[in-house]
Formats: C-alpha cells, structure tokens, sequence
C-alpha cells in the first residue's frame, strides 16, 4: 500500500489508517484475540498506522497484535482528554503501559473545539511537548469536529498532527460546511502540518456511496491518510481496494452490503440523560422514556461510553 508522510512531522504512514473504535465493546464487541488478528490481517495488507483513544479502552487490542507486527513499522495514535499535565503524563503513561511499548508515535488531544479550548488544556499540551523531546511521542495534535479546532492550529506551530472529521457531505462538522473545511485542510498542509481524517463515510451515512465518498476525501493530497472504522476482513478488504483500484469488487461489496450499521438502544434505558449530554451531534434524545438516536447519529459510539446500563451498541 502507498504510504506518505504526515507534514512535517517525519512520520511516515499508510494512506489507510485502522480506526479501532469499531472492534471495541462499545461496537462489534470482540474478544482482544479476534480484535488482534484483524490488525495483524490489516497490516498484512499495508496498513501500518492505528487510531484509537484513551476512551475506547482497546490498548489490550494492539498490546496482542504488536506480538506480530514489527514495531518500528508500526505508527500509533492515541487521544486524551487531559487538561493538566498530570492528567497528561498518567494517560500517556497508561498508553504505554497498556499497550506494551516505550513511545506512542502520535498523541493528540481528543475532540479540541476551538482557541480556547486548547489554550485552555495548554499545560497538559506543555507536559507532552517535554515528554516528545523525551522521545515518548513522535507527533503532538488535535482532534476536532469544528472547523474553529482546525483554524486554531494556525497558531501552534508546535502541534503538528491534525485529526478532522470530513467527508463529503460535511456529515458531523458542527459549525460549517464541509468546503470550508477543505479549505482550511489545504492551507495548514501547506503549513506543514500532517492531516489524516476521520469519518469519510459519515459515520454510516455514506455507505451506499461508499466508493464515491472515499474517493471524494482520498483524492485530496492535502489529506494525507483517512481513518476508517473496520471490524471485518470484509471491510478491511473493501477499503484496501477502494485504495489500491478504484473500486470495490462486486463479491466484497454485496457482503457489505448486508451489514449496514445502525445504533441500537436496548429496552433496559433507565433514561438517565448521560448520552444526550455527551453526544455533541444531538444525534440521541430521550423520547417517550427511552434513548432514542435519530437522523444526526454519526456512529461514533461515544455514547454508550457514558451509559451507566452499557445498554447502547453500534452493532
């Protein structure tokens, strides 16, 4: 598979990258072996570069995979929400830890709003700037879905990694549509920072378009890898194809077809409200006693990360 190299930063990845979310408990739910073999399958195929996050609690995941994958080849990124340094230096530290390796190739700040937001977790990002001279971290970013996350780099020439949400409906940007942020996109690559996206199909939206929607975000070469949920050789197939041809084979694309994602709510909601706090698409409202997801769902499961029942799924 091709590879490419994120900004300035010198880390060179695959244009595919694992999103791990989707194998997790609040997902597909497999066990760590089953989870491991699919980014030992995945890697077989080119893609040497994972995203996960602090939240999704699969570190155990990659920790088994790692045992067949040659580390030096391997690119890692992970998120935190830590605002402190303290808070920074225990979740970098449980990274390793977890994960069972001395560095952690890119670590960024999970779901960064805006300026203030991240001046406002500024002395967590001061304690990682110390530990990637240290040689713990190769990059140090952001994640965001607001185009107001993306501009704010424009004024940390010291966060160098940039995760967007962007796809080509501009399904999930909370704040503009989706030619703004390309354009914003184009203009910190040009900058030199390294840009690798989220969310290309829209969180399931885009499924039945799938080739056009990959197409559509893997033809911009300001957009340097894009992150794809997979939980099965068929999908990890699929978008190998889109990547390397073109195109989907019929065969792949008619198993997928079959498995369309969809947010579930299991009928043992004790109607808390912690979902519809959490959830920044308004994509889940209670309704009639009941969380219930609607049309503004992007499938990011973030949800089910707070339900106290762990009654909500994407299956």
């Amino acid at each position: 598979m091709e590879k490419t190299t994120l900004g300035k930063s010198g880390i060179e990845v695959s244009r595919l990258c694992f999103g791990s979310l989707t194998m997790t408990p609040f997902q597909a739910n497999l066990s760590f072996d089953e989870g491991a073999a699919l980014i030992e399958y995945a890697y077989e195929k080119g893609i040497n570069f994972i995203d996960t996050a602090e939240i999704y609690e699969n570190y155990e995941y990659i920790r088994r995979a790692l045992k067949g994958i040659k580390r030096m080849d391997y690119t890692i990124s992970t998120k935190t929400y830590a605002y402190t340094a303290e808070m920074a230096e225990k979740s970098l530290d449980k990274a390793m830890k977890e994960i069972g390796t001395d560095y952690i190739d890119i670590f960024l700040l999970h779901e960064q709003e805006s300026i203030h937001t991240i001046r406002g977790h500024y002395p967590a990002i001061e304690y990682l700037l110390k530990a990637k001279e240290a040689g713990k971290i190769r990059g140090l970013g952001i994640s965001t879905h607001k185009i107001a996350g993306v501009k704010a780099l424009r004024d940390y020439p010291e966060l160098d990694i940039l995760h967007p949400i962007v796809n080509m409906e501009g399904i999930g940007i909370h704040d503009g549509k989706i030619d703004e942020m390309l354009n914003e996109l184009e203009y910190l690559e040009n900058c030199g920072k390294g840009i690798y996206g989220m969310k290309p199909l829209g969180g399931g939206h885009l499924i039945k378009r799938a080739q056009e929607a990959l197409s559509f975000v893997m033809d911009k070469p300001y957009i340097h890898s894009i992150a794809i949920g997979m939980q099965s050789k068929d999908e990890i197939d699929a978008n190998v194809q889109m990547l390397e041809n073109g195109y989907i084979g019929r065969v792949t694309k008619d198993r997928l077809n079959k498995n369309n994602r969809r947010l579930i709510v299991q009928d043992f909601c004790q109607r808390c409200g912690n979902c519809v706090e959490r959830c920044q698409q308004g994509g889940i409202t209670i309704v009639d006693g009941m969380a219930t997801p609607n049309d503004k769902c992007i499938l990011c499961g973030y949800c089910a990360t707070v339900c106290p029942e762990f009654c909500i799924k994407v299956i």
